[in-house]
Parts: structure tokens; sequence; C-alpha cells
């Protein structure tokens, strides 16, 4: 490794090709690579969705949309690779840091990156990746135990002399999303300091959706037994989905389903007492508006708990845990069916007690794999 190249690097390319979520959390890493040399000008090789957080992380200062071939697809055709290798190739990027995930190979980037001339590039590999990395830490996960995600590309960009004190996930609410959402708020009948809760039930996977039905009763009994409004949140294409759990939750509740842009999706949360949601990108958006969450944590993988904010994880231990499938392969998703909504609605309540109460937020984040490892296991679990 030449430190000297990297520290005169000026343009780097800082690939991360999957979800939203997955750019927050590697938010701090660009926060490393920025603040060691203030010159830098990141540029985010991106997914469609994941480029979506771009304009509210202010280490970013461009990106490029690339469909990779090599990653799964929502919708749309993969691009091709030459055509993308000669763009970058225009933009003369003296680096390139390439953050994947432990099941991920950075080999595809990285010959990419290569076949653009760009001179260094580094990324965790399991395999010797010879001359297609200039710079690599050899992967230990997970054999060698496991990371949070946040955790893991700090490490990869230290490697290269990177580090930050704040290891805060990154994300600026605009100014004109927060005064709607207090209006909008309003509108509902809902004021500043006012106790309530926002569920957002939809997630991209439906390995990682809790069921409907639960979170109707769960948001039941918020409503009528804790006298909290229940306020919903979702895309447009998650409108259907509310208006079911609303139907059948049998209590007086609010949608913001159809309304809410990524911008203003983050002030609502960021103006919510507790979130509940499943493991998705509004979790990580709530660890980085500093608002408690309640996730219900399908385990399908385990690295990605929320990061340095008040949090309870809810899931059901079950032998087919970190199967990072989209669907459940055993068609009983039992690792989420099992969490009972009056477990929901008990850690929904804790956390809105430790806010009333001036409690601190969290600092350290354990992952799943930590929390199923530890010496209070049980079949299901209630994590802080």
């Amino acid at each position: 490794m030449s430190r000297t190249g990297w520290q005169s690097a000026e343009r780097i390319l800082c690939v991360r090709l999957d979800n939203m979520g997955d750019v927050l959390m590697t938010t701090p890493a660009l926060r490393a690579l920025k603040r060691s040399a203030p010159q830098r000008h990141l540029t985010l090789l991106a997914s469609r969705t994941g480029a979506m957080a771009a304009d509210f992380v202010h280490e970013i200062d461009d990106v490029i949309v690339y469909a990779a071939p090599w990653m799964k697809q929502e919708g749309g055709e993969p691009e091709s690779v030459l055509p993308m290798a000669q763009a970058l190739r225009r933009q003369a990027f003296d680096a390139a840091v390439i953050f994947t995930v432990y099941s991920q190979s950075p080999l595809p980037a990285a010959m990419l990156c290569g076949a653009a001339g760009i001179p260094l590039r580094l990324a965790h590999c399991r395999e010797n990746p010879y001359s297609l990395l200039t710079d690599w830490l050899p992967e230990i996960e997970p054999q060698g135990g496991i990371r949070h995600e946040v955790q893991r590309q700090l490490d990869l960009v230290a490697h290269i002399g990177c580090h930050t004190q704040n290891t805060r996930l990154s994300l600026s609410v605009p100014p004109h999303a927060v005064a709607w959402a207090h209006q909008r708020l309003r509108a509902l009948g809902i004021d500043a300091g006012d106790v309530w809760m926002l569920i957002h039930p939809g997630a991209t996977a439906p390995s990682r959706r809790y069921p409907p039905e639960l979170w109707a009763q769960a948001a039941r009994r918020l409503a009528l037994e804790h006298g909290c409004p229940i306020v919903f949140a979702g895309a447009e294409s998650e409108a259907e989905l509310v208006r079911a759990i609303q139907a059948d939750m049998r209590a007086d509740s609010m949608s913001l389903c159809g309304e809410l842009d990524l911008a203003r999706l983050a002030a609502i949360i960021a103006l919510a007492p507790v979130l509940l949601c499943n493991n998705s990108a509004p979790a990580h958006i709530a660890a980085a508006t500093g608002t408690p969450v309640v996730d219900l944590y399908a385990l399908t993988n385990p690295q990605h708990t929320p990061w340095q904010v008040a949090h309870r994880v809810l899931f059901h231990d079950v032998p087919c845990r970190f199967c990072y499938r989209s669907v459940c392969p055993q068609g009983h998703h039992g690792c989420l069916r099992n969490v009972d909504p009056a477990a929901v609605a008990a850690a929904a309540s804790a956390l809105l007690a430790r806010r009333d109460a001036g409690a601190e937020r969290c600092a350290v984040t354990r992952t799943v794999s930590d929390m199923l490892d530890g010496p209070e296991r049980s079949p299901a679990r209630a994590v802080a």
C-alpha cells in the first residue's frame, strides 16, 4: 500500500451499489475520507435507490447512478460494464474505495474501476485479488466474527489512514421539509411535544416485513392501551398495505402514505417521539436523525441494527437465521411472525419512557449475531 498515494488522492470514487440504508451506514466512512483531506471530492457510484440519499449527505459531492449487472436489480435492466468504465475514465478519478457487505465480492467493481484507469483501488476481499486491487483487507467475516456494517466500513478506510471522531450517520434534513412536517402534523392534531407513534410497516424485501395483521395488533395496543395517536408512513405503493392495517386495527389512526418524498419522510421521522419499522431504510434514517426506533428485525443478516441511537431490536430466533434471502426460503417467516405484538407495543412504550426520563441515547450498537451469542439468549429476543 502507498499511503502517500492515498493522502494525495483528491478525486475519489466511492462504490456502494446496494440500497439506501447501506449508503447511510457508509456515511461515517465517507466522513473519514473527507476529513482526512478537506480538498477531496467524493463521488458516489450507487444504485437508483442508494443514490436517493446522496442529496442529503453533505460528504457526497456528486453521484453516478449505475445498475451493476452483478447486483440484484429491484426493477429495470442491468447496465453494461464497458460504457460505465468509459464514463468513469473520463472523470479521471485518483482512487476508488469499494464498500461491500461481507457476503458480496468486490472483484466485479474492482475490475470496473481498473478498466476505468483508476490507479488506487481499496476493498475488503476474501480471495487474493492480485492486480484488481492495489490495497485490500483480507476478509475476516463471518468466520472471524461479525462487525456492524458501519464499523466494517470505518475499518476499511482506516487501512489507508482515514479516521473520524464523529461516527454518527450523516443525513441533513432540509428546512423546507421540516416546516412541512410541522404543518402537516398540526393538521393531524399533533403539536410539538405531544406523544404519538410513527409506524412505517413496509420494506422492499418480503422477508423483512412484519406481518400486517401483527402490525395491526401492535398499533391497536398503542392506540387504546397507551393512548398514543398512530401515524403511518410509507410510499404510495404501500398505501394499500397501510389501509389494510388500519382497517384491521379497529382504532383511530392517520396515514401519510403518498405524501412523503425522502426529504419529508426524514423530517417526519426526525420529529417522531418513536419510530416502529422493519429492518429497512427508515430504521437508518431514524439512527441518523436521533429518533428512538423499534426495529422488527428479520434474521436475514446480522449486521444492520440501528447505529448509535436508542432502540429495541425484536426478533424470534430460528435455525435458518442469516439466510440472506429476500423471500423466506422456509415459508414460515418465523423470525418475525413469532414476535408478539404485545412485545412490540411494550418496546415502543419503553423507548418513550426513556425519552421522557431524559435517558441518554445509545452510543454503542451490537450486531444481531452478538445478541444471539450473548449469555441471555432465548428463543424470542428484545434487545437494546
